[in-house]
């Protein structure tokens, strides 16, 4: 055959995948539409992904961590998660779990570039660029798949990793389930004149949400989700009257605001994926499961995903059908709690009702007080206990 193992997509997930992969001498090819110029320097996206230790462990095994400066990394020393207009707040500090911190804030243009690098030296793993799938298919002895070209190459095993809107996931006639939340995420970074205390605020309002991440450099990740309809009127505010209007509603916590990048939509959609395989074909990353961001839970399940299959791989071979449904049926139980279980978060703090609004502050004072739980939704949170 001409490959051993074929990654369509060179994302995050496909890449660390084909990094841990890497040691076992396999012949590796990874096909993505971008150029090789757009993956060695990828251009800012005003993404900040909130890393747990489980991934920071990850990438530090596949020396990805060591490729980002460190002064791109920034601490998320405690958390709190604010409800409408309400003081009150559930609280989570480094200090519960004995680390210096709860997780790591870095720019996603920054772990692309540093998981391309990472895959670089090694021979065994080719990265086929500007280069489209057309067709896609599976039997019982190999998997193929026909280039938009029109040359077709063959591998043993095949792997998904292009997106949550996956061609190839469909083509392999993968059933998904997928949640259009109407709404859109609004991401941008601002400088503050107060501190921010390696603290991050989740504020759920009752027209919109707002998040505030710590970076470096005096900056911090602001992410707004409102619904799509009034995304619109947001970006062509002013940027004065934007920064303006962000302040006010996180109270003035940060002083003085001022827009420091562009503002960057993305529409809101999750996914997850029936099953995470078929004949020798396993779907990974956002292909599987593509996540509502607010509990930022998204690239870490890929890099975890990632990690699993390919221990699976290395454990029983690139030929064991096994290998695949182990890797699903784990993943996806692992996963599949954390998609709903975030859907319905977001469902209920977004809904204004009498009942809902009463839940909501309900939570937030049972997830204070009542210890095993925090400590769950904390684990959760960090992945310290994984890591």
């Amino acid at each position: 055959m001409d490959h051993d193992i074929i990654i369509i997509g060179a994302g995050p997930a496909g890449l660390s995948f084909a990094r841990e992969m890497a040691d076992s001498n396999l012949n590796i090819l990874m096909i993505e539409k971008q150029s090789d110029e757009i993956l060695a320097n990828p251009a800012y996206d005003g993404r900040e992904i909130a890393l747990t230790h489980l991934s920071h462990r990850i990438m530090s095994d596949l020396n990805m961590w060591d490729l980002i400066p460190s002064d791109d990394i920034a601490l998320i020393k405690s958390a709190k998660v604010l409800n409408g207009n309400s003081p009150y707040a559930l609280s989570f500090d480094h200090k519960e779990v004995g680390k210096e911190n709860l997780g790591f804030m870095i720019s996603n243009h920054l772990i692309r570039k540093a998981a391309y690098q990472s895959i670089k030296d090694f021979d065994n793993i080719k990265v086929m660029d500007e280069t489209e799938v057309l067709k896609i298919g599976t039997d019982n002895d190999k998997g193929w798949v026909e280039l938009l070209n029109g040359k077709r190459l063959e591998a043993p095993l095949l792997i998904a990793a292009d997106s949550r809107f996956s061609n190839t996931r469909r083509m392999m006639g993968i059933s998904t389930s997928m949640l259009d939340f109407g709404r859109t995420c609004i991401v941008c970074t601002m400088s503050h004149e107060l501190p921010h205390d390696n603290t991050a605020y989740e504020c759920f309002h009752y027209d919109r949400t707002v998040a505030v991440l710590p970076m470096n450099k005096g900056q911090v990740s602001v992410v707004i989700t409102l619904k799509s309809e009034e995304s619109d009127a947001l970006l062509n505010m002013d940027a004065q009257e934007f920064a303006n209007d962000v302040a006010k509603r996180i109270e003035n916590k940060f002083g003085n605001m001022k827009l420091s990048s562009e503002l960057y939509p993305y529409p809101l959609v999750a996914s997850i994926a029936k099953t995470f395989c078929k004949t020798r074909f396993a779907v990974i990353g956002d292909a599987a499961i593509g996540m509502h961001p607010v509990t930022a839970h998204g690239f870490n399940l890929g890099l975890g995903g990632a990690r699993m299959l390919a221990n699976n791989l290395k454990k029983d071979g690139i030929n064991s059908q096994n290998a695949l449904e182990k890797y699903s049926r784990k993943h996806r139980r692992h996963a599949a709690p954390i998609y709903h279980g975030t859907n319905a978060v977001v469902k209920l703090y977004t809904q204004n009702y009498k009942t809902a609004k009463f839940a909501r502050k309900a939570l937030l004072r049972l997830g204070n007080h009542i210890k095993p739980a925090k400590r769950l939704i904390m684990n959760q949170l960090t992945e310290i206990k994984e890591a």
